[in-house]
Order: structure tokens, then C-alpha cells, then sequence
């Protein structure tokens, strides 16, 4: 392809993610699928390009005065030849007329201070929340590649992927983990075919960790997705027991399907509904939230994001916290776990649940967190689990686990 026509694309894709509509991987992959004739070096070209627009998008708007992609796009090309880009041949755009030669030109001359809020890359309500630039900064930079072993140790996992031509290190706090230093091609890594290794950033499998669960416990991962949390308890059980998966949503269920068959898991039992018992010893909440900690790996969820869902979100998380009291034994524990860092959908919440429920108490959580990974409590004085990448260099996520007395 040539230059014109590869940023072409970039203009279309920001013009479907701006809408704001669905979700940027999806849009992407989907553009690409209907377009199999881009070969893969011109793929890799547009999908570096349009996800570092999508990161700098408030800046880019401040700078073109407008939120038109066509615009934002000259604002992030202003100090290349635009002559090449903009050709008005078939496959690329139209060229530039007067006013927007002058347009551009205007923007090589500015020297703009950019707000707050555009310079951490946030809406206006979030970062007024958030209120914490350092961290709004790292949730805009890309993600590490985390995975977790699945079979074997660590090191043979390590040594595997070495053979392949792969540079990884152990994640530095799950013993679970390891982290590629570069991206990796799924489909070619045998170590990920082999059911080696699995998808799953280093914060998760801390999760999985502290709920500390144990082959004779009832456990359930309620809301649990794609499965990624089931997939590792099943693993710390060594396919023993039986975990719970449960989504209200049969299509999430359905995607852990393939997962189960390549990783060879026996021990995972998908149900459509709870127990109308109080019999769970291991409660576990993949509570629905804004996924404000994964903003490394979706930085257009943040535009999709409003008070109003943010409203409901909080409302679904009481609810479920009230599910699982009352199906939660005697003795038995409930873990909470948000990919968030907004304290209404973590601290806020469990704090009024513990209100609530005078026999729900919070478990001693840095004792859990040195039996589980021989560190030292990384969150000061809270009782709860919060991880972000100024912490931990991982998503940010937050995890609770109580007790029923």
C-alpha cells in the first residue's frame, strides 16, 4: 500500500472509534478481516498508527480546535509532507484546499498549553475523580505482555520460550508469571499452543492467588467472563475439585470453551445460575465494573464511560455482594475483585457492604499476601488489595476478601 492509502485507513478507523459506539480492538480486527487483501506489514503499520491516535486523542482535539478525525489527523501528521498523504488519488483522501493549508501550516506555528485533563488523556468528570495525573499518565502507556503458566514450572516455561527465540522474564511479584519483553504472534508460539502458557496480566493472577482456595471448597467465579480468574484457580488446584464459572451472559461462557480444551481442564464446571443454597466456602466476584484499570489495553473505554454507567455499574456491584452473602456458609469467604481504580467501584463499595453486614469482616490481607508470594505488603496501611502500574507495574485492580463469621 501506499503512504496515502495506509493513513486512508487510519482516517476510516478513527472516524468508527471516535463514535464511541464499540470497542477499538473489536473495530480494528473486524476492518481488517473484511480487508484480507492488507498484507501484514501495512497491518502492522496502520494498527501502530491508530492506536497511538487513540492515545493521544484529547490532545490532538485541543490541537485541531475540533473533534473531525480529518482534522485531528492533519494535527498528528502536521510535521510530515502532506502532499504524499493527502493526494486525492483513489485510495487515499482528498487533498488539502486553502483553508486547510492554512490550517495546518497555523498548527506548526502553535505553541499550546495543553489542560489537565487533555494532557493526562481523560474526560473531564474521570480525571476530576482520578485526580491523580502520575497514575492517568501510566494507564495511557501500553501494556506489558504478562502470562501465566500453566504446566510446569516457571523456569521450564522460561526455558521454552528462550528455545523459541522469545525474551522473558518471571513477572516480580506473582510466582505464577512471566512477562515477554516484546509482542508475540499467539498463533506461531508453541510455548501458548502447547498450553504452556496462558494470557493473563501478572495483577489477575494475584487475584487468583488471594482467594486461597483449596480442593474440598465449594467455589464459584460469579461474573466470571471469558474465565481467565477459573482458568487459574483450576491451575492452583492442580485439577482437582470443581470450580463454578457463572455468567449471566452465555457468549462469555462460550468463548472459555476453546480455552478449556487447549489447556486440557477437567475441573471447571460452567453453570448458568448460583446455587440457592448458602453453601459456597469461596465466593468469588468478578464484579462488572468501568475497567479503569485496563486502560493500557483499552484507551478508547475511557470515552465510552459515563456518570450515568458508572451509576448502574455501582448499583449491579451491591447487588452482587448481596448474592453472594446469601449464598456464602458459615466460615466461608467472599472475594471481590474490580479491574478499577476508581474508589466508588472498590473501597466505597466494600466499605458500605461491611455496614450493611455486621458479620462480614475483612480477613488479614498482607498476612495472605506474604503466605501467597513471600513479599512485603505492597499498600501501606489499606486493608484491600489495590494495584495499578505506579505500584506494580500491572493493571489496576482491586481485590477484597472478607469473611463470614
Amino acid at each position: 500500500m501506499k503512504t496515502a492509502a495506509r493513513y486512508k485507513a487510519v482516517w476510516e478507523l478513527m472516524t468508527a472509534v471516535f463514535a464511541d459506539k464499540q470497542p477499538a480492538d473489536g473495530i480494528i480486527n473486524a476492518y481488517f478481516r473484511d480487508r484480507r487483501f492488507i498484507g501484514a506489514g501495512d497491518r502492522r503499520f496502520i494498527s501502530e498508527q491508530i492506536w497511538q491516535v487513540i492515545r493521544r486523542r484529547r490532545r490532538l482535539a485541543f490541537e485541531a480546535g475540533s473533534d473531525n478525525p480529518r482534522q485531528m489527523l492533519m494535527a498528528y501528521l502536521k510535521d510530515e509532507d502532506l502532499s504524499q498523504i493527502f493526494t486525492g488519488e483513489a485510495y487515499g483522501m482528498p487533498p488539502l484546499d486553502d483553508d486547510e493549508r492554512q490550517f495546518v501550516a497555523a498548527l506548526k506555528e502553535q505553541e499550546k498549553t495543553y489542560p489537565p485533563a487533555v494532557e493526562c488523556e481523560c474526560p473531564d468528570w474521570l480525571y476530576a475523580k482520578i485526580a491523580q495525573p502520575s497514575l492517568l499518565f501510566a494507564l495511557n502507556k501500553s501494556a506489558t505482555a504478562d502470562f501465566r503458566v500453566c504446566r510446569g514450572s516457571r523456569e521450564d516455561a522460561l526455558h521454552l520460550l528462550a528455545k523459541e527465540g522469545y525474551e522473558a522474564v518471571p513477572t516480580p511479584f506473582s510466582p505464577l508469571g512471566v512477562r515477554l519483553t516484546s509482542r508475540v504472534n499467539l498463533s506461531n508460539c508453541m510455548a501458548y499452543r502447547d498450553g504452556v502458557i496462558e494470557v493473563q496480566d501478572e495483577a489477575s493472577q494475584l487475584a487468583a492467588l488471594m482467594c486461597d482456595v483449596r480442593p474440598d471448597e465449594r467455589i464459584i467465579d460469579y461474573c466470571c467472563g471469558a474465565g481467565g480468574k477459573a482458568l487459574a484457580l483450576s491451575a492452583l488446584l492442580k485439577g482437582q475439585g470443581v470450580v463454578e464459572a457463572h455468567d449471566v451472559n452465555p457468549r462469555r461462557l462460550e468463548q472459555l470453551k476453546p480455552r478449556l480444551a487447549r489447556l486440557g481442564v477437567k475441573n471447571i464446571k460452567m453453570v448458568s445460575a448460583a446455587d440457592n443454597q448458602p453453601i459456597y466456602t469461596r465466593f468469588i466476584i468478578d464484579a462488572p465494573c468501568s475497567g479503569s484499570g485496563t486502560w493500557r489495553r483499552s484507551p478508547d473505554a475511557k470515552f465510552r464511560l459515563s456518570s450515568e454507567r458508572l451509576q448502574e455499574l455501582n448499583r449491579i456491584q451491591a447487588e452482587v455482594l448481596e448474592k453472594a452473602y446469601g449464598l456464602t456458609a458459615s466460615s466461608g469467604r467472599i472475594i471481590y475483585i474490580t479491574c478499577s481504580v476508581l474508589e466508588e467501584e472498590n473501597g466505597a463499595v466494600i466499605g458500605a457492604f461491611l455496614e450493611r453486614h455486621s458479620d462480614i469482616s475483612i480477613v488479614d490481607m498482607p498476612a495472605l499476601w506474604r503466605s501467597k508470594t513471600g513479599l512485603p505488603w505492597p499498600c501501606g496501611t489499606k486493608p484491600w488489595l489495590e494495584l495499578n502500574p505506579l505500584i506494580s507495574g500491572t493493571d489496576g485492580f482491586f481485590v477484597a476478601v472478607m469473611e463470614k463469621r
